[in-house]
């Protein structure tokens, strides 16, 4: 799962790591430390520019909502609950297959939080089933300090209710693909606590290793079984994960002592 993120890198920073050729000034965003469900976010894409006499894909760093609402949907209510796709069946699923096949993105992240559940409640996790409320945050991250490309897609959607030439008259919104988080020891583990991501949480975000992006990006490919081959998990030994101060869980606090790394994990935590 992905519910919640750091975003802090600058636009100026993004555009060299994915080589991005147009962006708005006016579209920047401030350091975000706990990126939350319906915020505007980063994403990175491959489109035509509108208006443009060269009707190519322009790579472009584009301001989005997350929360995915789908181009058919009559409202756009269902897209605070959209946030997350699994790989298994985003080529199926109604809200998710369009955009799977022309509008993939990167979301790029400094990483994500997790928060640790007992063995009991993580089985209520995976069969789908309501559970307790989480316990000790982590912060999961590269291990090199790269960025945390994050596999999306992205959806545009018209509110019929407003003229065409209204500024909000087109929505444009996103969501990140989950995988089945590592099982395999982190490339950093927390002395105490878990050692495999694993342990935190029974999903994690799909990342996108420098070597998949321009292919996920690129609009020309729609084969649904050649895009599913793009949806395997990073090689293992990436990643670190270290406690964070349990104030990410409120959504107002914001600022860089979130991603301060804990000695170990708060009192009366799991771990």
């Amino acid at each position: 799962m992905c519910g919640r993120y750091a975003a802090s890198r600058r636009p100026e920073d993004l555009a060299g790591i994915f080589e991005i050729e147009k962006w708005d000034p006016e579209e920047t965003l401030e350091p975000d430390y706990n990126v939350a469900p319906t915020k505007e976010v980063y994403a990175v894409l491959d489109r035509p520019v509108k208006d443009a006499a060269d009707p190519r894909p322009v790579r472009q760093l584009r301001t989005l909502k997350w929360g995915l609402v789908p181009s058919w949907s009559k409202t756009p209510e269902g897209g605070a609950r959209m946030i997350n796709a699994r790989a298994e069946t985003v080529h199926e699923k109604p809200s998710y297959r369009r955009a799977f096949s022309a509008r993939r993105c990167i979301i790029p992240a400094d990483g994500y939080y997790e928060w640790v559940t007992g063995k009991d409640e993580r089985d209520l996790e995976v069969e789908g089933r309501r559970k307790r409320p989480r316990k000790q945050p982590y912060f999961v991250l590269p291990a090199d300090g790269s960025v945390f490309a994050m596999a999306g897609l992205y959806e545009f959607w018209r509110d019929r209710t407003l003229p065409d030439d209204h500024p909000q008259a087109w929505w444009v919104t996103c969501s990140v693909i989950t995988t089945e988080a590592e099982r395999t020891p982190l490339a950093v583990a927390p002395a105490e606590g878990p050692h495999a991501l694993a342990d935190i949480h029974p999903r994690m975000p799909l990342m996108l290793t420098p070597d998949r992006w321009d292919t996920w990006l690129d609009p020309a490919r729609t084969d649904v079984d050649e895009l599913k081959s793009l949806l395997e998990p990073p090689p293992a030994g990436l990643m670190r994960a270290y406690p964070v101060t349990a104030a990410v869980s409120n959504v107002r606090n914001n600022g860089p002592e979130l991603l301060k790394e804990l000695e170990g994990p708060e009192e009366g935590t799991l771990f």
